[in-house]
């Protein structure tokens, strides 16, 4: 049985910090499972007619969560979906009621190749200001005990392609649903 066929049209959230390969990962992930793909973040700045980066700027960060969690409770209606999200959507505890209706993915890269992926992104509000590898390790540490609540945690190299990630993912499918299925719903706290 195919990994499409076990999911039973159950959607894939990716989770990560900023960097982390989760668009990239998401766009090859859904093509080889014949799913349709979304980034929260595209979404929002689709709705907001603004981006990411003007939204921070102009209304906050808190506005920009609120935006976030609307997007995702829209994309959760649907099935037989690849869903990239944006690095801090586990920290709101409502967002776990959308996403534990998916198989979450977290795609684990150190803060030190997160740098380097993302220093000539001008576009991240969130590494504006003060040293981006402090600013994301500290991110990453606020964040961490909410991305190991993932159902799946893919630890990402900096010379791994995102082919070779969503291949990962797709092998890992069967064994994590067989062990998710086998787990009552609270153990997910």
């Amino acid at each position: 049985m195919s990994p499409k066929d076990l999911l039973q049209g159950l959607n894939i959230y990716l989770v990560g910090m900023m960097g982390s390969g989760k668009s990239t990962t998401g766009t090859h992930l859904a093509r080889q499972i014949h799913y349709r793909y979304f980034d929260t973040d595209s979404l929002i700045e689709q709705v907001a007619g603004q981006s990411v980066r003007e939204i921070f700027a102009q209304e906050g960060e808190a506005s920009f969560r609120q935006l976030e969690s609307q997007v995702l409770s829209q994309l959760s209606a649907y099935q037989r979906s690849v869903i990239s999200t944006g690095g801090g959507i586990v920290v709101e505890l409502s967002n776990w009621s959308f996403l534990r209706y998916g198989l979450v993915v977290w795609l684990d890269v150190a803060p030190e190749v997160l740098v380097e992926r993302l220093q000539r992104d001008q576009s991240r509000p969130l590494l504006q200001t003060g040293d981006p590898l402090q600013t994301l390790q500290r991110l990453l540490d606020e964040r961490r005990s909410r991305y190991e609540q993932a159902d799946l945690r893919i630890q990402v190299n900096g010379g791994d392609s995102p082919e070779s990630v969503s291949d990962r993912i797709i092998a890992a499918i069967p064994q994590v649903l067989k062990t998710r299925t086998s787990q009552p719903e609270d153990s997910w706290d």
